[in-house]
């Protein structure tokens, strides 16, 4: 069952024909992000958008512009005594209704963008209709009014529709100018009939206010534009950045998934790789022993001696790798116990003591007297030191120095520090050093390299023992890497823990 299922999930992260499952997506981030970089060209891009707050306009203020055309023609009446205003409110009052109309229907609709213009066209004929209400209201007329007064009430209410008119089309483009076009000319034409100053003024009057109207509308009208501008660029970076999280939440799952298997692969692969291995080595060394009996021709022997340590270095790289995809695969568990790590530092030393001692390498010791245990694992610690030490006396030339030190930190924890006199390594080679299969240049050109597993396991078993590891290195220096253990790690700093039972016959006894 479990072999189904790694397979078919390898088969899935090896699949290259997945690839073609993103191209979707990142065609159109690509088009996102041209269309940010261009941006719209013009303010056509919003009239759909634009029309609909105009219609949304229209329809909250839909009281407003009723009341003030019964105010008129109340004042009207009241002034000229005559019911014509009567009929000029309600021809208004139509007209205005069948805007509100207009602007529901089209409310109710999801207005396509092929047709916003034939939308836009509908609602300045309204527009242009009302202005001809608003050209007849001026040329209504009065017999026993006085002419100051009548004229004073015609430009104040004029003055009124045209700034309310403003406020209420900004956002449907050359509706003020529709709107108000007829009244300029109706006033233009009554001013060339009558000769009157006070018409002249008017026109004067309305028409320099409606050039700034039109004027203050369009850049109010672009301003919006420019809102929503801003507001499309916003919800498409949104959208490129979701689709761009989700492309990358794609890939890290698929590199874990492969980083996975990998591992699992690795982890599964202990007993196949290290059987055949010990067969090799076994029988390699009861040759190169000659317990069978002697080797006629001594270059056999010579062969048998290469196999078994060929062996031996090929099974060390394959440990190393293990370990490392166990970690990874979280299948290394540790098997703690009390253990002091000045003693078993002591152990690590006397096994490279033989190798330093071919090299002319000095080992000098530096250990805090009387340190307590501390809880770890111990295979696991021996393998950190045994890592650093080993690569302490491969690195360092003959004749050299290796300093061992093992004392407490400043927070209570438990630190050993291996330093050497070696060629040391490059500041900028620390991160890949300390990375899976990472080599610095010194190590790369030296004569004894390996998989370059041994510090990113150090590094991950520290971890799993709540610790720390510092690599310190100067060119021509040498190195200095440190494995520091927590102070919970430390057993005399963990107070033990007593039963009740035993708490309440301590009271009683000094009771």
């Amino acid at each position: 069952m479990n072999t189904g299922v790694s397979t078919s999930t390898d088969k899935n992260i090896v699949d290259k024909s997945r690839s073609h499952r993103n191209a979707a997506v990142s065609k159109a981030v690509r088009a996102t992000r041209e269309r940010l970089q261009a941006g719209p060209s013009n303010a056509s891009g919003f009239d759909r958008e634009m029309l609909a707050l105009h219609i949304d306009t229209m329809l909250q203020g839909a009281i407003a512009m009723p009341l003030f055309v019964i105010f008129v023609s109340s004042v009207g009446v009241h002034l000229s005594q005559s019911l014509d205003f009567v009929g000029w409110g309600m021809m208004a009052l139509c007209v205005h209704a069948i805007g509100i109309l207009l602007a529901r229907r089209a409310k109710n609709q999801d207005i396509p963008t092929e047709k916003v213009s034939q939308w836009r066209r509908r609602f300045l004929i309204v527009q242009l209709i009302m202005g001809l209400c608003w050209a007849a209201f001026i040329m209504q007329d009065c017999n026993s009014c006085g002419e100051t007064d009548f004229g004073f009430y015609k430009g104040a209410v004029l003055l009124i529709a045209l700034a309310a008119t403003a406020m209420g089309t900004f956002l449907l483009r050359n509706a003020l100018l529709i709107t108000f076009i007829p009244v300029i000319l109706a006033l233009v034409g009554l001013t060339a009939k009558s000769g009157n100053p006070g018409y002249m003024a008017l026109t004067a009057v309305l028409s320099t206010s409606l050039v700034f109207l039109v004027f203050m509308t369009n850049r109010m009208y672009r301003s919006n534009v420019h809102i929503l501008s801003v507001q499309a660029e916003k919800d498409d970076l949104i959208a490129e950045l979701e689709v761009a999280k989700s492309m990358s939440d794609e890939a890290r799952r698929r590199a874990e998934e492969a980083n996975l298997a990998k591992s699992r692969f690795l982890a599964s692969m202990s007993h196949e790789l290290r059987t055949p291995l010990n067969a090799i080595l076994g029988f390699s060394e009861v040759m190169s022993t000659e317990v069978l009996g002697p080797l006629n021709n001594p270059i056999y022997k010579e062969y048998t001696g290469d196999i078994h340590r060929s062996g031996q270095h090929l099974l060390d790289l394959i440990n190393e790798i293990l370990d490392l995809s166990r970690i990874e695969a979280g299948k290394y568990d540790l098997n703690e116990e009390a253990v002091h790590l000045a003693e078993i530092t002591e152990d690590c030393i006397g096994m490279v003591q033989l190798r330093a001692r071919t090299k002319n390498i000095t080992i000098t010791e530096q250990f805090e007297t009387a340190m307590p245990a501390v809880w770890v694992d111990e295979k696991a610690m021996r393998q950190v030191i045994l890592n650093l030490l080993s690569n302490a006396v491969k690195f360092t030339p003959s004749g050299g120095e290796v300093s061992v030190k093992v004392g407490w930190t400043a927070g209570g924890g438990q630190y050993l520090s291996i330093k050497d006199n070696g060629p040391g390594i490059p500041e900028e080679e620390i991160p890949v050093v300390l990375s899976a299969f990472g080599q610095g240049s010194i190590a790369i050109k030296s004569a004894e390299q390996g998989t370059g597993l041994g510090l990113p396991i150090v590094q991950a078993i520290l971890a799993k023992h709540n610790g720390d590891f510092i690599l310190r290195s100067k060119l021509r220096e040498g190195t200095e890497a440190i494995a520091i253990l927590p102070s919970k790690r430390v057993l005399q700093s963990i107070p033990a823990i007593e039963d009740a039972p035993a708490v309440e016959r301590r009271r009683k006894s000094f009771a």
